[in-house]
């Protein structure tokens, strides 16, 4: 796709010559390696698994991190007024849309990369299942492209990387938290089964849940594609409009 590779490059340089994308990255794996050892009492359990322990809480860090890698996608563009200079290379906009967001998305595939020294420790430890593993790598990789999405569509209203990112969290938390099984409850207590049914299906927690237990279903994945296409099709609407 023309113009995929330069924009690939170019959010790439700037990701890794500012600090945000760095301390994202600490960020989420001290947050993580705490929250396995602490709440996710990895060592007390005694068991050679990362479903429960570790990848159980991405969801949760993702919510609140995965934003600010995407807050500046497009809001810095607005704001510095380099959507217009976009607007007059032969890069169409698309492309300049999928390479934003191939770009963020290799911010998080190194973050989970960085993580091995848990599947070490676990593999010192015991025996595990690799394939169970490997789905909750998927599982948090998916989890993240989907909120990667959705902040890309947010930043596509404002120029504003604060409102960006305050309103990015905000929807995020909205799709993790109607999954768990506290707001489970409340919603099938005050509302009829058949809607809070609905509602906990728009959950990315309700299928990441799933592939974490290494239960790849059809339609845990089509969620998760559906929710990435509608928000960069959304997103390439958007910068059409304000492009025009």
């Amino acid at each position: 796709m023309r113009g995929f590779t330069a924009v690939l490059k170019r959010e790439l340089t700037s990701y890794f010559t500012h600090p945000t994308a760095y301390a994202v990255i600490v960020i989420f794996l001290l947050m993580s390696t705490v929250f396995a050892f602490t709440y996710g009492n990895f060592l007390e359990a005694r068991l050679a698994e990362l479903s429960v322990s570790f990848f159980f809480y991405h969801p949760l860090l993702h919510m609140l991190l995965v934003p600010a890698v995407g807050m500046r996608l497009w809001s810095e563009e607005q704001r510095t007024n380099t959507i217009e200079l976009l607007g007059t290379m032969p890069i169409s906009p698309f492309a300049a849309i999928l390479g934003k967001f191939a770009a963020a998305c290799c911010v998080w595939l190194i973050a989970l990369a960085l993580s091995f020294p848990m599947v070490l420790t676990v593999d010192y430890l015991g025996d595990p299942d690799f394939y169970t593993i490997t789905a909750g790598y998927l599982g948090s990789f998916l989890v993240a492209a989907c909120f990667l999405a959705l902040t890309m569509l947010i930043s596509a209203f404002s120029r504003d990387q604060v409102v960006t990112l305050i309103g990015s969290i905000a929807a995020c938390m909205v799709l993790v938290l109607i999954g768990y099984e506290p707001a489970a409850e409340v919603l099938y207590k005050g509302l009829d089964e058949s809607v809070a049914d609905s509602i906990m299906r728009l959950s990315v927690f309700t299928y990441f849940d799933e592939i974490n237990k290494g239960l790849f279903r059809l339609s845990s994945l089509l969620y998760f594609l559906l929710m990435i296409g509608v928000c960069l099709w959304g997103t390439a609407i958007v910068i059409r409009s304000k492009r025009a």
